[in-house]
């Protein structure tokens, strides 16, 4: 049979293979090495030139829940060197002020996430902007939040203003400041740690002894002017900061919403991550939130505040049952006379 003969033949003398090899000889495969730059004829898969955008959105923590927080992580350096140098050191904490509950005692404190303690919150917010400020990376910043030549008060800015870096107590002072002067709420104040960490982020930039202050200004100007209901003007942070001129500060509220590409969005998951973050941040460095006992009176303003939550969820759960019946329970179902006119 024909068959018989063709499988004598060895596949090197195959003319199909012979062709092949030809063709290839023709026209060589060029690999990444061989191509210039300047020639512009290898052409990068989009796969490899862009990101994935869930790995885009987690690489940035003011926008995806999943993402850890950058203070959170500026921190952790300084908190495992403390721990392990009161173990090497056999260093005791001393007496234990913290307050745990017993039997015939409950401590609680008074700082939800929907209701945070304002003071609780801004000396985290002060200590997150402090553990940013101590472990930057590098010096990164813009003319526009320059303390030099931006200054905010008449006062001369002192030589070294580039290089001191300042302490929690400074930090929170000046935060403490804005919000008692202007009456804003705890939640503004964690809404302004977002901002903060996503302009670091959006910009490339780092805050530093001499850009902190006016950064965080406009984290707070954007973020009393979103999440308050009765918005603080601009001219009136004029009024707290004497020395500081209307234009100054609507110039750099511009500047800072082209640096978050207008992205002023917060949701509830990314907030809720800060809160807790924030809570994690106070029990590293013994910033405990005020602890008080549960008395009778609180406790009955708890448990109405459970109750009204369990009713609305009945009314809820009520509500679904009217709009979708299962056909389980076409047995429980009454029929209506109908009205003949």
């Amino acid at each position: 049979m024909g068959g018989s003969v063709s499988c004598c033949i060895s596949p090197g003398d195959s003319p199909k293979v012979h062709r092949r090899q030809v063709e290839l000889e023709e026209c060589p495969i060029t690999t990444t090495e061989d191509v210039s730059e300047d020639t512009g004829t290898y052409l990068q898969h989009i796969s490899d030139r862009e990101l994935p955008e869930e790995l885009a959105q987690e690489a940035n923590p003011s926008d995806h829940p999943r993402a850890s927080t950058l203070f959170l992580n500026k921190s952790q350096t300084d908190v495992r060197e403390r721990r392990k140098s009161n173990y090497i050191n056999h260093f005791s904490p001393g007496t234990l002020t913290k307050k745990f509950s017993s039997c015939s005692t409950i401590f609680i404190d008074d700082s939800t996430v929907s209701q945070p303690n304002l003071k609780s919150t801004i000396k985290c917010v002060a200590l997150a902007i402090y553990y940013h400020i101590k472990n930057r990376d590098s010096n990164r910043s813009l003319d526009i939040f320059d303390e030099k030549k931006h200054p905010l008060s008449r006062e001369k800015v002192p030589d070294d203003y580039s290089v001191v870096d300042p302490e929690h107590k400074l930090i929170y002072r000046f935060i403490r400041m804005l919000f008692s002067s202007a009456q804003l709420t705890a939640e503004c104040a964690i809404v302004t740690l977002v901002y903060l960490e996503r302009l670091l982020t959006y910009a490339e930039m780092d805050i530093c002894p001499c850009n902190w202050k006016r950064i965080v200004l406009g984290a707070i100007l954007l973020a009393s002017k979103v999440w308050d209901d009765q918005a603080v003007w601009n001219v009136d942070y004029c009024q707290i900061l004497k020395d500081i001129t209307v234009e100054d500060m609507n110039e750099m509220e511009r500047h800072f919403l082209e640096l978050l590409q207008f992205n002023i969005n917060v949701p509830a998951s990314v907030y809720a991550k800060y809160y807790f973050d924030l809570r994690s941040l106070a029990d590293d460095n013994n910033l405990s939130f005020p602890l008080e006992p549960l008395s009778k009176k609180r406790a009955q303003k708890l448990e109405a505040i459970s109750r009204l939550c369990e009713d609305k969820y009945k009314d809820l759960s009520k509500a679904a049952m009217k709009r979708s019946v299962s056909v389980d329970n076409l047995v429980g179902l009454h029929n209506s006379q109908a009205v003949l006119s």
